[in-house]
């Protein structure tokens, strides 16, 4: 009978004991969670990439102006629907379709200041959205019907914003001609600088300039360049004796034949 008693006992103890043990684990793990030593275990959020729509975890992609990429090669180039993943995205509801098969083969460059010779602020960017307020500058007045866009904006830190997918006709070149061609806006791409011509245009709009114009030569090997007063003489002055188009051509690389109107400042 005594044997039975301390048997009993025994296993009691070590019952107690085991409970005990994992109390203490227990006890010790949320100490640590509570003093930042163990990060807390949670699902991952999903999210696809902006280019390919790859699914995959948020701490897995690249994040860009609250966009995600799946890699890098991705993020820095033209997506499938006519995108640059580097650039920041505001959208314009000013451009409707380019002419069916028509081949892109000229990037325009603009300049741009909003009131006119002073820089900074939303104003270009409310104007490319519709969104510019008559009231807040006289010469808005003037200006706040028009329903103009451009692909591209560098302004004078070098931040580029798209405005309209390259695969759709932005509203920047009006009556104009190319090479015989008219009609720009069927077939060219906007770059506009914050620039008012005769400022000098900043290092750092250059240096964007020229990452600009190096993606869209990937995606359009027989692209060629010229200003804005090239293709339309009488109308505009843009983008202005201001700009180096010397410059343009070492830090972007580009050969003579894509200057059809040369590098000379105009």
């Amino acid at each position: 009978m005594l044997k039975w008693a301390l048997l009993v006992l025994g296993l009691g103890l070590a019952y107690w004991w085991l409970i005990a043990k994992k109390k203490s684990k227990a006890q010790t793990a949320d100490k640590k969670i509570r003093q930042g030593e163990t990060p807390l275990t949670s699902s991952q959020r999903m999210i696809s990439c902006s280019y390919c729509d790859l699914h995959l975890p948020e701490s897995d992609a690249l994040p860009q102006d609250g966009r995600y990429y799946c890699c890098t090669e991705h993020r820095d180039s033209i997506s499938q629907k006519g995108w640059w993943g580097k650039a920041q995205w505001c959208a314009s509801t000013n451009f409707d379709e380019r002419p069916e098969d028509i081949a892109i083969n000229l990037a325009v460059i603009h300049h741009i200041s909003l009131p006119p010779g002073e820089f900074g602020g939303r104003n270009i960017v409310d104007f490319f959205q519709n969104n510019l307020d008559p009231k807040a500058h006289p010469y808005f007045e003037q200006i706040a019907n028009q329903k103009v866009s451009s692909h591209f904006l560098i302004d004078r830190r070098g931040k580029t914003t798209q405005f309209v997918s390259l695969y759709k006709r932005a509203w920047h070149a009006g009556v104009s001609q190319f090479c015989g061609r008219e009609k720009c806006n069927d077939f060219s791409i906007g770059i506009e600088l914050e620039g008012d011509g005769d400022t000098p245009f900043t290092n750092e709009q250059y240096a964007s300039l020229a990452e600009v114009t190096g993606v869209l030569l990937k995606k359009y090997p027989d692209l060629q360049f010229a200003g804005h007063s090239d293709i339309a003489p009488e109308r505009k002055t843009d983008p202005g004796p201001s700009f180096d188009w010397v410059r343009l051509t070492k830090i972007a690389k580009l050969s003579e034949e894509k200057l059809p109107f040369g590098s000379a400042s105009r």
